[in-house]
């Protein structure tokens, strides 16, 4: 992570082009390319002077014969190649005319986010599928656990759509109570995130969320790869050690003031993008945070809001 130690010597575009099936639209590279025959989403070099979105428009209608109407900055992230350092910039293409197709001579495929994994993909592509399969949005449960209103209150928000249930709580929680959250999560295609003290539950959650101080106790990951690890974060320093044991996401918060943390200050918008800007992991912010504000946090860059 820490871009002030990088020394970027290649800056990219990448557009996210979604068909009305929800397909992903990818591209091979050509064999005069480097690394030919991986697969990658479509995008170019930004060249000297240039602004980013209109790097996007020129690089995507070179290509593919697409013109972008509108688009909205996702991700950004660096990679380290062996003998450089390229830092992308992630774009969702949220509308464009014309019909794809490889305008110079390349491959184009569409396919669904599960299919990635039976194509040759880039290295930096394995990172931007994953931040783009999370979802904008993840419920944390309130303090008041082993009622039944909780569990109530997890069936209303998969039943709006969402994806991941973090089922916190300061004191360990009895297995029956946790196997009801997890069934519901199970029978509607969401994932359950256990952030308790009583980490032995391994087949009762999708994965895990640790405190800052559980983050900062550990020099690598602390699960298998396929439990989803994220992370509580307050500031760079803890966004860049959960990047080191490969988390999954953060959480970075407090955004705003809120009356459950009256003694933290906030961190505000512009230290979060700077935090943001920096990292290579989705980053969820909270604190004062809701659906109405979701817009104003991708702009940013963030992978969407929690709370």
């Amino acid at each position: 992570m820490s871009s002030n130690k990088k020394i970027i010597e290649e800056e990219v575009v990448v557009g996210i082009l979604l068909n009305k099936n929800g397909q992903i639209l990818i591209t091979k590279r050509r064999n005069n390319q480097f690394m030919p025959g991986y697969w990658e989403l479509p995008g170019g070099k930004i060249e000297v002077g240039e602004n980013k979105k209109d790097s996007l428009k020129r690089e995507l209608f070179e290509e593919l014969g697409v013109t972008v109407k509108k688009s909205n900055l996702k991700h950004t992230m660096f990679h380290q190649y062996p003998d450089k350092v390229v830092k992308l910039w992630i774009y969702n293409v949220d509308k464009y005319s014309g019909e794809p197709s490889g305008q110079e001579g390349q491959d184009t495929s569409w396919c669904s986010l599960d299919q990635l994994n039976n194509y040759k993909l880039l290295p930096t592509m394995r990172e931007i599928v994953h931040k783009i399969s999370l979802p904008k949005h993840y419920w944390i449960t309130p303090d008041d656990h082993h009622s039944e209103s909780v569990i109530e209150n997890c069936r209303e928000h998969i039943i709006a759509g969402t994806k991941i249930i973090q089922l916190r709580s300061k004191t360990s929680l009895d297995q029956s109570y946790i196997d009801k959250i997890y069934r519901l999560c199970q029978d509607n295609q969401a994932s359950l995130i256990l952030n308790t003290p009583n980490k032995t539950y391994q087949e009762l959650c999708d994965g895990w969320h640790l405190t800052s101080n559980e983050l900062l106790s550990l020099k690598e990951r602390p699960c298998d790869n396929n439990k989803l690890l994220g992370v509580s974060t307050h500031n760079a320093l803890e966004a860049e050690h959960a990047e080191k044991i490969s988390a999954d996401y953060i959480s970075l918060s407090p955004i705003n003031a809120t009356p459950s943390h009256p003694h933290i200050p906030p961190l505000g918008w512009q230290a979060a993008s700077d935090i943001i800007s920096k990292s290579n992991l989705p980053v969820y912010l909270l604190g004062g945070m809701s659906k109405e504000v979701l817009d104003k946090a991708l702009s940013i860059g963030a992978q969407g809001v929690a709370g």
